[in-house]
């Protein structure tokens, strides 16, 4: 049974519950379900038509609740006194199930959790395996998020800013359990595109491509974390990169820039330079001048002053650091990086130590460590 197929139909298999009458909810519940059958059904007796057949389950499952419950049945006579829904697009059901996910009532990690689930075809258990937490509470985040839309109908577009920030939250939390969260971002994002023809997509898409080709570069054969300045760039995977850098060259084409394109350019600057010395870091500073001008991100600025670092000079990099917030995520790191590029090493070392101290996980402490307790080796002159 192919896994990937299966998980593929689930959002027009829940776009036709919903066009039959069923809400969100418990059309939802209702393919969950038809999804446990087909795991179970499939491998001794695989459909003809996959999608008819979980259709046709799915809807069963949906009709053998509403039968047992008062209201349900109501809704679903009024249904049948209703003409049959014509046809529609498989893509639209799609498209309007990401909006559904990424509505603005949900809080960020409950439209991760929904789109994983409903867009994603992902069981409970999935989820929570990827995102360290238990299965339980992984399912009352999931219910909680499905009873804040019930009755949510879009009757126009949804926001697609708001869907494109919940993937990149999705591609972000990268890899835990038995499900590659970074590798599900790619492929929801890869459909999106296919469904809506939209420049900030096609943005984020190579944005996580490009991304996506240093994976296997970011970490040593101990775990340890390497810098993108000591990556073996002969592991970064070309397809990936010339896939995302054509995408990305079609975006900036439309003349209609946003925030994910000017990030993936940036990253496509990274991926050309054959060496970290041979990195155009002027070209790198203008792209992160065109994204602050789209967002005033404090990351973006923080990013933006390491480079201004390499580009003119560590002194510069330090004087546009100054200027940020020093509580800003990774400022006491970056400082200390810039403060060694500058002759500096025992304030580089204290500053590492510093930033060890509050690093949000444990590859990020070690290596902040590792560069402290070198520079601290340094002989004094």
């Amino acid at each position: 049974m192919d896994e990937t197929r299966l998980r593929a139909l689930t959002p027009t298999v829940i776009g036709v519950l919903g066009r039959r009458g069923a809400d969100f909810a418990a059309a939802e519940d209702a393919v969950q379900e038809a999804l446990v059958e087909a795991v179970r059904v499939w491998p001794d007796d695989p459909p003809q038509d996959p999608k008819g057949w979980l259709i046709t389950v799915a809807w069963r499952k949906f009709l053998d609740a509403a039968r047992a419950d008062a209201a349900r049945r109501r809704r679903e006579e009024r249904a049948d006194a209703e003409p049959p829904p014509g046809p529609s697009d498989p893509a639209d059901d799609t498209l309007q199930l990401y909006f559904l996910c990424a509505h603005p009532s949900l809080t960020p990690s409950s439209a991760v959790a929904l789109t994983l689930r409903a867009v994603g075809g992902l069981t409970t258990r999935q989820i929570a395996q990827a995102y360290l937490v238990p299965e339980a509470t992984m399912a009352q985040r999931i219910s909680r998020a499905k009873r804040s839309i019930s009755g949510v109908r879009l009757n126009r577009p949804g926001d697609i800013a708001t869907v494109l920030r919940v993937l990149y939250l999705i591609f972000n939390e990268g890899y835990s359990g038995d499900v590659d969260l970074a590798a599900e971002a790619i492929r929801l994002t890869r459909r999106l595109a296919t469904r809506i023809d939209h420049e900030e997509v096609a943005g984020l898409l190579a944005l996580m491509l490009l991304h996506h080709a240093r994976r296997a570069a970011r970490t040593g054969p101990d775990g340890r974390l390497v810098p993108l300045a000591e990556q073996d760039r002969c592991r970064w995977d070309t397809r990936l990169i010339a896939e995302g850098v054509g995408i990305l060259q079609a975006a900036l084409a439309r003349d209609r820039l946003g925030e994910f394109q000017a990030q993936a350019a940036v990253a496509a600057l990274h991926a050309d330079a054959r060496t970290a010395e041979e990195t155009d870091w002027v070209q790198i500073v203008e792209w992160y001048d065109e994204l602050l001008r789209l967002t005033d991100n404090p990351v973006a600025r923080l990013n933006r002053a390491v480079a201004v670092g390499e580009a003119d000079g560590p002194r510069a990099g330090l004087a546009a650091l100054a200027e940020l917030d020093p509580a800003l995520p990774r400022h006491t790191a970056a400082s200390a990086y810039l403060h060694e590029r500058d002759g500096d090493p025992a304030t580089a070392a204290r500053l590492y130590a510093e930033a060890a101290r509050a690093a949000p996980n444990l590859p990020e402490r070690d290596h902040l460590t590792r560069q402290a307790a070198r520079l601290n080796a340094r002989p004094r002159t």
